[in-house]
């Protein structure tokens, strides 16, 4: 828990709910923080497993799980190729195309691109946003050609892949994944469909459906597709993919979580729980998939 990244904060969140629950299972589980200590000291102390709650860079795109193989301990989550793959947003795109999923059109934005052309050619609004950070952090929902150079400002300061993306007005629901089982749908109902970094995490401003209402068949069809892009992209153990549904039923993949957050606001545990599962079980059902290789 903890990290570097710029997720850091959540992390911490997350992960001290994780240690909280795991400790209430009698689980001898301890807080690592691999800003503030060596990785190795998990092999000198001799720890059975890890449980990933890093989220962003270094805890989320295969760096730490890289490191977790070296050091032969089993660690929670997707490997390497699904982890690195999941948080790269233009990669995963590429590897849905290919596979036939559905995903929102889009642009690679650099310091040469024309963004007026690219607002005329995607339409406004549109979304811009870095290509390897989480938590909505840089994204920007850009409304006027004029608030384009700005909007890519402000996500090349965090990393210089970015994203113009497509804006597709919908529903958004999110779907969690355990275990090669999709669980129940949340529909997520943002202020001014604001579900930005402040409100996903610090206020009560949104509200979460969860049996997300939708037509079963739909919601099947919804639950099919997101396995199957958890799959394509060599995810495993639990997840989360992010989408929109449009208001006639056509659905578009945004992106894919391999270590969703687990805070007091966190979606996955709120499908659990809409699934009959606790937190406290739903810790130690990822804990017990822990692997290596």
């Amino acid at each position: 828990m903890g990290g570097s990244s710029a997720e850091r904060e959540i992390s911490l969140l997350s992960g001290g709910a994780v240690l909280a629950a795991l400790q209430r299972a009698d689980v001898e589980a301890h807080a690592f923080d691999p800003s503030l200590a060596n990785l190795w000291d998990l092999k000198q102390q001799r720890y059975d497993r890890a449980f990933i709650a890093l989220h962003g860079r270094y805890g989320e795109d295969g760096t730490v799980q890289g490191a977790l193989e070296t050091l032969g301990i089993p660690y929670t989550g997707s490997g390497v190729l699904g982890s690195a793959l999941a948080m790269d947003k233009w990669r995963t795109k590429l590897v849905w195309q290919a596979a036939g999923l559905p995903t929102p059109r889009y642009q690679l934005l650099d310091g040469q691109t024309d963004l007026a052309r690219v607002a005329e050619q995607l339409g406004l609004p549109l979304i811009v946003k870095p290509a390897r950070e989480g938590s909505s952090i840089g994204v920007t929902k850009v409304e006027s050609a004029d608030a384009m150079a700005p909007a890519y400002a402000a996500a090349a300061a965090l990393d210089p892949l970015v994203l113009a993306e497509e804006f597709v007005a919908g529903q958004e629901m999110t779907a969690a994944i355990l275990d090669e089982q999709v669980l129940p749908l949340v529909h997520i109902e943002a202020p001014s469909g604001a579900y930005d970094y402040q409100n996903k995490y610090f206020t009560d401003a949104v509200r979460y459906h969860c049996p997300a209402a939708l037509d079963p068949a739909l919601e099947a069809e919804i639950g099919r597709v997101c396995l199957s892009a958890f799959r394509v992209l060599g995810c495993r153990g639990w997840g989360r993919a992010d989408l929109i549904v449009r208001a006639d039923g056509r659905f578009f993949l945004l992106e894919m979580n391999t270590v969703p957050g687990m805070t007091g606001h966190s979606l996955v545990p709120m499908a659990a729980r809409a699934a009959g599962i606790g937190f406290d079980d739903l810790v130690l059902r990822i804990l017990e998939g822990a692997h290596l290789g």
